[in-house]
């Protein structure tokens, strides 16, 4: 959704990146807050899913 920015917030890693993720379906947070369609994630909870077929 954009080119990753900065991390600034003080317990970031050096280097962190943020990226701004979008939503298959809108999801709710652990609080019930929701629904949201898309979010800012900090780099290091962002993992690979499966490769496509092909």
């Amino acid at each position: 959704m954009g080119a990753p920015e900065p991390n600034e917030h003080a317990r970031a890693f050096e280097g962190e990146l943020l990226y701004w993720v979008a939503f298959d379906a809108p999801q709710y947070d652990s609080a019930g807050d929701g629904p949201y369609r898309k979010a800012q994630i900090w780099g290091r909870y962002l993992r690979a899913g499966p490769e496509p077929e092909t």
